[in-house]
């Protein structure tokens, strides 16, 4: 009896394990949804490196001017016209190997600010994003959902 119930500890404590899935370098790539499904995100791999542009928009006109929706918060006074569709805002992100993109940026198109940031799955159709200053703690988190274009 005791040895059945070692055995049969051992093959559930190995559940986890099947149960977690590894996610290949390329599974990121496709469209995603922001958070509050006003813009879709093409995420897209350069060499061994991740990023991701602005493809959709739900609202395309400035409310202002009526003219497309541009970068207007970019703290380089130069780029402020540079149309946010084909906006690359997710830059240089390397898969470690183990569920994760790391060493990469994003740009938050709603201030001008760009964070240090990491990618993971929370699910198979959603991203979790977390863009931070200095350590991950001191940050926010965003989630992606999968979608089509």
């Amino acid at each position: 009896m005791k040895k059945t119930l070692i055995i049969l500890f051992g093959i559930l404590s190995l559940i986890p394990e099947v149960i977690a899935q590894k996610h290949k370098a390329d599974d990121i790539i496709g469209i995603w949804f922001n958070e509050e499904r006003t813009a879709k995100l093409q995420i897209y791999r350069e060499s061994d490196r991740y990023f991701g542009k602005i493809v959709w928009l739900k609202v395309t006109l400035d409310t202002i001017t009526g003219k497309p929706r541009t970068d207007k918060y970019n703290p380089d006074s130069k780029l402020r016209d540079v149309p946010m569709i084909g906006l690359v805002i997710v830059k240089n992100f390397i898969f470690n190997g183990d569920d994760e993109w790391k060493s990469g940026t994003i740009y938050d198109t709603k201030n001008g600010k760009t964070y240090d940031s990491y990618i993971k799955f929370s699910s198979e159709t959603m991203l979790k994003l977390r863009g931070y200053i200095g350590i991950s703690l001191l940050g926010r988190t965003t989630y992606w959902f999968k979608t089509r274009l």
